[in-house]
């Protein structure tokens, strides 16, 4: 069976449905969220060591905080492929966006490096900016 598959009942290759092309966007996606997971894996694990190294006593709530962000990221990026490219990249980065929101948050409450803490907002504000565009991208 050939790869292309003409679509919508048109010709020419912008109308085709590419099979090896939505195969790449799944297996890319696939990729991606295990890569994210064994990203969280490693956060967790290298949290969880820098509570138990200090004691646990200042860095404690912002570990909580932002180990508690990709938590709810990972299962916001769960998600099953709809085929469309576009969607699913949409799908994963809101969530991926909304973590980054909630550590810059964690960061804002405990940082006390103002260097640091101005980018904390500054990604609080970029990040919500590019959800909202990313929602409005979408039909």
């Amino acid at each position: 069976m050939s790869a292309k598959h003409e679509s919508w009942g048109q010709g020419g290759s912008e109308a085709s449905y590419d099979r090896e092309a939505t195969m790449t966007c799944t297996n890319g996606l696939f990729l991606a969220l295990s890569l994210a997971a064994a990203v969280v894996g490693c956060t967790r694990a290298a949290g969880d060591s820098a509570v138990r190294r200090t004691g646990g006593v200042a860095d404690e709530p912002f570990i909580a905080a932002s180990g508690a962000a990709m938590e709810q990221m990972m299962k916001a990026m769960a998600i099953r492929p709809s085929g469309d490219a576009d969607r699913d990249f949409v799908a994963l980065m809101i969530p991926h966006h909304e973590s980054a929101i909630a550590m810059a948050k964690a960061e804002l409450r405990y940082g006390k490096n103002e260097q640091l803490r101005r980018m904390a907002q500054e990604i609080v504000v970029t990040q919500r900016q590019e959800i909202a565009a990313m929602q409005l991208a979408l039909p």
